[in-house]
């Protein structure tokens, strides 16, 4: 059973240290530092956090409608267990180091440098805004209905990552990763999936200059291409089957790319491997 605190508010720093079992509802914490830290089984509803660092080393956290606002930044690192449904948060910074998370109808409208060096995350209709780094350095993703708008150098070195029904504007997307899979999803920006591993684009549209060079073991499987994507696959290793045009292919290394149309093939002295990669053009 736990204890219920509703209808009041707390300010200052460490209000509630080291708590247990506790149900929050309708509680406003004002500005101050780290109000729930150390705390086990806790749960928030329709709360709103006005101070930095509410909850840091947790384990069991439920949060829900809650508010996160742009002052509380920073506001859920080391922690275990936790889930956070239909709930605002305007801070940035947001999780670091958690172990095991689910998201369910979250919108994060300042997501920079959000979801680091986390580990076993769900996320569910998710929307993420002005995201720059997200995800950096996590893994064990499973995302399903994600809207990733102004996000560059998002998933940077992620791993064993799947996500399905996206749309991800993302410079940089992918960088390095390993293991990611992405079915059904729009992806917009330059330069995407670079020096990434076991990348694989399933019913994909990509769009933006030079995707997807460097990359080793790339998959992609009835994906379309913009007509920006231009020097593609520069030195990647990869199995592909677009069904579009593509601006220009450039150097690939080994491999089979099937595609609908091209509209220049390079290979020039810089070719690492050539005759190596099989083009095939049309049907």
């Amino acid at each position: 059973m736990k204890k219920l605190i509703n209808n009041t508010f707390f300010e200052g720093e460490r209000p509630l240290f080291k708590h247990e079992n506790i149900r929050l509802e309708n509680v406003k914490f004002y500005p101050g530092e780290s109000p729930i830290k150390e705390c086990v089984n806790v749960e928030a509803y329709k709360c709103e956090f006005m101070s930095k660092y509410p909850f840091w080393h947790n384990d069991n956290a439920l949060i829900e409608s809650c508010l996160f606002t742009v002052y509380s930044r920073a506001a859920i690192w080391y922690t275990r267990n936790l889930t956070m449904r239909n709930t605002l948060v305007e801070a940035p910074k947001m999780f670091r180091e958690i172990d095991g998370m689910t998201l369910e109808n979250v919108r994060l409208t300042s997501a920079a440098e959000t979801c680091w060096n986390c580990r076993s995350i769900r996320l569910r209709n998710v929307e993420a805004r002005n995201a720059d780094y997200i995800f950096m350095n996590s893994c064990d993703i499973d995302i399903d209905g994600f809207d990733l708008l102004q996000g560059n150098y998002s998933f940077q070195d992620a791993k064993n990552v799947v996500i399905r029904n996206a749309r991800l504007e993302s410079k940089d997307a992918f960088w390095n990763t390993d293991n990611v899979t992405v079915y059904d999803s729009e992806i917009s920006g330059e330069y995407l999936g670079w020096h990434s591993r076991n990348l694989k684009l399933i019913n994909c549209t990509i769009s933006g200059t030079q995707p997807l060079c460097y990359a080793t073991n790339l998959v992609m499987e009835n994906c379309r291409m913009a007509s920006d994507c231009d020097r593609s696959f520069e030195y990647s290793t990869l199995n592909a089957v677009i069904n579009s045009p593509v601006h220009s292919i450039k150097n690939p290394n080994t491999g089979t790319i099937k595609v609908e149309s091209v509209g220049e093939i390079i290979i020039d002295e810089n070719c690492r491997n050539p005759g190596t990669c099989n083009i095939i053009i049309g049907s």
